[in-house]
């Protein structure tokens, strides 16, 4: 079988995603499918025997395509792109109906798998979103990014941002501070991932003017949250009866986005969590959407996913579904 090269003509911007920084990007594509990519210039050449080239060409032209469209590429996404070369699933940058996402520090936040993109397109469609699954698959990230989009472009007045403050193990009214200082330390990816969306100063003004609010999921008792964009995020931790209550304080012109990972769950009894009980009552039900991610959507350290895969299996053997 033949291992001659293969040239891929590609654009300059292409051409140095594929090869990374210090070539990090090829050699991580040239380990995953034992073949030799080498940037001649004008494009890449890959060589190998041909089903290698094959799979390795496809992650080649999907790191380029997401470059082509002005996305910065990490690790992550060269990742993603040998991931779904290997197992054959779709290859690409993922589409996502809807309105565009803002662009952050890093460039334009977009898609990176296609759980992403569905998850991305059931927030544009529906007013109630459960986004499921592991750490590190973007979930939380995607929400804020989709609010702060809403914000940004007036569709609502108000980001909300509420998640169950039970980490610590103590009581808020014991902490010192006020309110913004007791919570700031439960909210701190949420508030990473507002930074990187807005910027510090832009985040600080809309703060100030009550535009982004964070809260205790049991401080938002008894309001009726109209016209804003509200993320429940670590729903996992929030029993049944606070699920309930923040599902019923949707008002007019709100939407709701609730993340979590259910098998993360710090309550002391794990059966009062309220986010797998929600979405088997309320999945199917018109305006209501669920992603479900999985580790093949991770897109942090190449090692969390293998984490995922470890403890998932793990969870097999004892007979558990999550």
């Amino acid at each position: 079988m033949s291992r001659a090269p293969e040239f891929i003509a590609l654009s300059d911007a292409a051409v140095r995603a594929v090869a990374g920084a210090n070539s990090r990007h090829a050699a991580l594509i040239e380990d995953a499918f034992g073949v030799l990519v080498e940037t001649p210039g004008g494009g890449v050449s890959v060589s190998g025997d041909a089903k290698a080239r094959g799979a390795a060409k496809k992650a080649v032209q999907a790191i380029a395509d997401r470059a082509d469209q002005g996305l910065e590429i990490g690790e992550a996404d060269v990742r993603v792109a040998i991931g779904q070369a290997r197992t054959g699933g779709a290859v690409g940058s993922p589409g996502v109906a809807g309105s565009p996402l803002p662009v952050g520090k890093r460039g334009q936040v977009a898609p990176k798998t296609p759980t992403q993109a569905k998850y991305l397109g059931a927030l544009a469609q529906c007013d109630l979103v459960f986004g499921l699954g592991p750490a590190g698959t973007g979930k939380t990230f995607l929400a804020v990014a989709h609010g702060a989009g809403m914000l940004l472009r007036g569709a609502v007045d108000r980001l909300i941002v509420a998640r169950p403050a039970v980490e610590a193990g103590e009581r808020l009214g014991f902490l010192p501070g006020d309110m913004n200082e007791k919570v700031d330390p439960y909210m701190a990816p949420v508030w990473e991932a507002l930074t990187d969306i807005l910027g510090a100063e832009q985040l600080r003004r809309r703060r100030e003017k009550g535009e982004i609010e964070v809260a205790p999921i049991a401080f938002l008792r008894g309001r009726t949250l109209s016209h804003a964009f509200v993320i429940v995020d670590e729903a996992q931790n929030a029993s049944r009866a606070q699920m309930k209550m923040v599902l019923t304080r949707l008002g007019e012109g709100a939407r709701m986005a609730v993340t979590g990972d259910p098998t993360q769950i710090d309550l002391p009894n794990p059966n009062d969590s309220g986010l797998a009980h929600a979405v088997g009552l309320l999945e199917g039900v018109k305006g209501i959407g669920v992603t479900r991610f999985s580790a093949e959507d991770v897109v942090r350290h190449p090692l969390v996913e293998r984490i995922v895969r470890a403890y998932d299996a793990d969870a097999a053997k004892r007979g558990r579904t999550v």
